[in-house]
């Protein structure tokens, strides 16, 4: 019987030391500081050449601030119509620019010749490459 009340005053006495610690480590993580710049480094902390953290916090900007007017409108109907057509004006001349010079141009009265079709394949019920069963 008071082996047994020696193990739970040990489970109490373990809890009542691992809870707090485990507490700390826990929120430890929350610091705004860092304890690795007080500690030594062979327990983990900073190296002596390591390079000092700025004086300043970084600076965020702020969720709910508007941002800034734009200083140009979108374009109107005619401003978009005009800008459409300068790039198909400005790919034709691409096209000419980059035409084979050597090759004439096609004529549109032979039509062209349709491309040779392949052989069908056997229809046995085997896909190509596959292998057979015994």
């Amino acid at each position: 019987m008071t082996d047994r009340m020696n193990k739970r005053q040990i489970r109490r006495l373990v809890l009542a030391v691992l809870v707090p610690v485990a507490a700390q480590l826990a929120l430890s993580g929350c610091a705004q500081g860092g304890m690795g710049d007080a500690l030594p480094h062979a327990l983990g902390g900073l190296p002596d050449g390591a390079p000092k953290p700025p004086a300043k916090g970084y600076s965020y900007p702020n969720v709910y601030d508007k941002p800034p007017a734009r200083p140009d409108a979108p374009l109107d109907d005619q401003q978009q119509l005009n800008l459409q057509n300068d790039l198909q004006k400005l790919r034709d001349s691409h096209e000419k620019l980059n035409a084979d010079p050597e090759l004439p141009p096609p004529d549109a009265s032979t039509p062209p010749k349709p491309a040779k079709k392949k052989p069908a394949a056997s229809k046995t019920g085997q896909a190509t490459g596959a292998k057979t069963n015994p």
